[in-house]
C-alpha cells in the first residue's frame, strides 16, 4: 500500500510542481544550445516547441504571449539521449515496475529507447507511451526474438517475420541459436516486407553473412570478436575486413561494453554493491544479479584472465570501428545485471571514452546517429525546427565533460517538460518504495 500512496502522491504533484504538457507553448530563452547537427554551440539562443515539436531557433525568437518560460541561463540545451538496446518489461511483470523503468530511463536523459525483448502485449505499452499517458521515453520495439527455440525451419521463420510485421513490431531480434537456412528465409522475408532487423549474430551464420543478408544494428559486437578470433591471420588484417564490408553494407554497431565487463565476471562484488542506483530498482531483481555475478565467479572453469583478455578485445574493436567512422549508436542494454535504466549510461559513457571517442562523437552516437537510424519513422535527435521535441537542459557543457549529463535542469519528452524537482521526486519516491519492501 505504501508503494500506491507514495506513487499516487508524486503522480498528483505533477501537475503542480514541474510539468508542462505537451499542447502548451514552451521557451527555453538565453540559452546556449547544442543543435547536435555538427560540433557547434549557439549562445543566447531561444528555442520554441509547441505540442510534440520544436517550431523555433534562433537568437531573435519572439516569445508569445502565454507561453511558459524556462530561463536557460547559463544552462545549455541539447537534443535527448537514446538507449538502442533496451529491455521493455513484459506485460506479466508488474504495472508499477514497467512504469518505473520507463520513468528512470526518462530522469537520465534517455528520450527514445529501442526495445529489444519484445513479448505480446508490449504494443499496447508503446502506443500508451508514445501517447504521453506514461512519463516515458518514445518506444521502437523488436518483436519477440527470433532464435533456436522460436525458430525451428525456415518455413517457420518466413510465418514468423510476416507475423511480426502484420503485428506492428518496428524491427526483428535476432538472438543465437537459427541455422543459417532459417536466418536467410528471415532475411529475404524481412527485405521483401520492408522491416528492418538486428541484434546478435547466430554461430551457424557469421558476421560476414549476416552483414550480406542485411541485418542492420550488431548489438555487443560479439559477432566481431568471434570473427577476428577464428581466423588464422593476425586481429588487424581480420578486423580491417569486417569494417570495410560493415560499411559497405551499412551496418551500425550498438557496442553495450559495460553490461559485458559484468557478464564476464570481472568486476568485483564489492563495486557491484556500491552502485548507488541499485536502490531503483526491486531488492530480489538486484539479490538475482547478484547471485549471478557469484555463481560465474565461483565456476571452477571460470578463467578471470581469458575474461579480461576478451574485454580488451572488445575494447580494441569498438576503437577500430570508431577510427574507420563505422557508425555507433548508443546502448547499455538496461535493465540487465547491473544494468539499471538509465542510470547505465554513466559507465557506458566511460567505455566509450576509453575506445578514443570524443565527447561530441558519444553525444553523436546517442542523438543525431539514432535520428538518422529512424529517419523513415520521425524527425528527431538534432535541435531544429520540426523536430520532435525531445530535449535535456543540463547546467553544464557536455561537450567539455560528460559528467554534466548528471546535471539536469530538466527533460522534455515529447513536448512534456520534466522539472528537476519533478524528477528527483519521484526517484525518491521509487527508492522509499523498495526501502519498504524489505
Amino acid at each position: 500500500m505504501k508503494t500506491q500512496i507514495g506513487f499516487l502522491f508524486v503522480a498528483a504533484g505533477l501537475f503542480t510542481c514541474g510539468l508542462v504538457h505537451a499542447q502548451e507553448i514552451t521557451a527555453f530563452t538565453n540559452v546556449t544550445v547544442l543543435p547536435m547537427d555538427s560540433d557547434r554551440m549557439l549562445e543566447a539562443h531561444t528555442v520554441l516547441t509547441e505540442g510534440d515539436r520544436i517550431v523555433s531557433v534562433g537568437p531573435d525568437v519572439e516569445v508569445p504571449l502565454g507561453a511558459q518560460v524556462i530561463n536557460g541561463s547559463g544552462k545549455f540545451l541539447m537534443p535527448g539521449l537514446a538507449e538502442m538496446h533496451g529491455h521493455i518489461p513484459r506485460p506479466d511483470q508488474p504495472e508499477q515496475y514497467t512504469e518505473d523503468v520507463l520513468f528512470l530511463y526518462v530522469a537520465n536523459g534517455i528520450t527514445t529507447v529501442r526495445g529489444m525483448l519484445g513479448a505480446p502485449g508490449q504494443l499496447e505499452l508503446k502506443q500508451r507511451a508514445n501517447n504521453s499517458e506514461l512519463i516515458a521515453p518514445t518506444l521502437y520495439l523488436a518483436g519477440p526474438s527470433f532464435n533456436g527455440n522460436s525458430v525451428n525451419s525456415p518455413e517457420q521463420a518466413i510465418a514468423m517475420v510476416r507475423e511480426q510485421v502484420q503485428e506492428g513490431w518496428d524491427l526483428l531480434k535476432v538472438l543465437t541459436g537459427m541455422s543459417k537456412d532459417e536466418f536467410d528465409a528471415m532475411a529475404r522475408t524481412a527485405a521483401e516486407e520492408g522491416i528492418r532487423f538486428g541484434g546478435h549474430v547466430p554461430a551457424d551464420v557469421g558476421l560476414m553473412h549476416a552483414l550480406n543478408m542485411g541485418q542492420e544494428t550488431f548489438d555487443h559486437i560479439d559477432g566481431y570478436v568471434e570473427y577476428i578470433r577464428a581466423q588464422d591471420r593476425p586481429e588487424a588484417e581480420a578486423l580491417e575486413e569486417t569494417i570495410a564490408l560493415t560499411k559497405e553494407r551499412g551496418g551500425w554497431i550498438v557496442p553495450t561494453m559495460a553490461l559485458w565487463e559484468v557478464l564476464f565476471g570481472v568486476i568485483d562484488l564489492e563495486d557491484l554493491r556500491a552502485y548507488d542506483e541499485l536502490k531503483y530498482m526491486p531488492p530480489a531483481i538486484v539479490e538475482n544479479w547478484f547471485r549471478s555475478v557469484e555463481r560465474r565467479q565461483n565456476n571452477p572453469q571460470y578463467d578471470r584472465a581469458a575474461a579480461l583478455d576478451l574485454i580488451h578485445t572488445r575494447m580494441r574493436v569498438l576503437r577500430a570501428l570508431h577510427e574507420a567512422d563505422v557508425r555507433i549508436l548508443m546502448g547499455t542494454d538496461s535493465p540487465q545485471l547491473f544494468s539499471v535504466p538509465g542510470f547505465s549510461l554513466r559507465r557506458e559513457l566511460e567505455r566509450m571514452i576509453d575506445a578514443g571517442m570524443s565527447n561530441y562523437a558519444i553525444l553523436h552516437s546517442g542523438t543525431r546517429a539514432v535520428g538518422e537510424y529512424f529517419a523513415n519513422e520521425d524527425t528527431f535527435g538534432t535541435i531544429s525546427e520540426g523536430a520532435r521535441a525531445d530535449l535535456l537542459l543540463v547546467d553544464g557543457n557536455p561537450l567539455e565533460d560528460l559528467a554534466h549529463l548528471q546535471e539536469l535542469s530538466g527533460v522534455m519528452v515529447r513536448g512534456n517538460w520534466y522539472a528537476r524537482t519533478l524528477l528527483d521526486n519521484h526517484l525518491e519516491s521509487i527508492a522509499e518504495a523498495h526501502r519498504n519492501s524489505n
